[in-house]
């Protein structure tokens, strides 16, 4: 089956990081967390006593909210060149792989992600072409040659002959994009006990969670699942 087929590919991903790794290949999983709120408790926190848990207030005013791109580098763990800005689209989503690959634009980079419409875009395409200095004709979007639809520019960007190319989860399986795990860590450690006066200092707090993450906690994810249809 196709699923199968694309989820062991992921799987067969992860497993040759280690060896792309010292070969000086990125490999790179990538997504946005939205919508997250700057949520400012409106009274504060009752810390720990002898005999009882905190206390959180459970009413907030609210701040606005702000959109994280988030790259997680598979073999180091690390998170490298995040991107905190109010929306996320087409243009938000090829700046912020633009700015990733800056970090080393000789280098070669496969890069992740699920297959959301702005990670497939005409626009993204031609930013690729342009870096690898590709001179074939991409076509015209909606009527020809690789611009001409998503499947099209999917098959382009997943070009394993590229030097910097992209691989895309199935529908329906963000758990096997290793960032959702990360981002995981970060409601749980951060969001979720919070209080933020405004949506910049939601987002100086998260840039600075990702610098003490980078610092003390980075390390790669245990990833064992294979892609065999689990046993019941």
């Amino acid at each position: 089956m196709q699923f199968e087929a694309e989820v062991h590919q992921i799987c067969e991903l992860y497993a040759q990081t280690p060896q792309l790794a010292a070969q000086g290949v990125h490999v790179i999983s990538t997504d946005e967390m939205t919508g997250i709120q700057a949520l400012e408790r409106t009274a504060a926190t009752k810390p720990v006593k002898t005999g009882s848990i905190a206390r959180l207030e459970f009413e907030y005013t609210r701040h606005g909210t702000i959109t994280l791109m988030c790259n997680l580098d598979v073999a180091t763990g690390r998170i490298v060149s995040p991107t905190l800005h109010p929306t996320r689209t087409e243009a938000d989503y090829v700046a912020h792989i633009q700015r990733l690959v800056a970090t080393d634009p000789k280098g070669y980079w496969i890069i992740l992600s699920d297959r959301l419409n702005t990670h497939h875009s005409a626009t993204l395409v031609e930013w690729i072409a342009a870096a690898l200095q590709l001179k074939d004709a991409l076509g015209e979007k909606g009527k020809s040659g690789v611009l001409y639809n998503m499947a099209s520019r999917h098959s382009f960007l997943s070009d394993p002959r590229h030097r910097i190319s992209f691989r895309h989860t199935p529908k329906h399986s963000s758990w096997l994009n290793q960032i959702e795990i990360w981002f995981s860590i970060l409601v749980r450690k951060l969001l979720k006990r919070s209080s933020f006066k405004s949506v910049e200092a939601l987002r100086e707090r998260i840039l600075a969670f990702i610098g003490y993450y980078n610092a003390v906690l980075a390390k790669p994810f245990a990833w064992t699942y294979k892609g065999k249809p689990l046993q019941l």
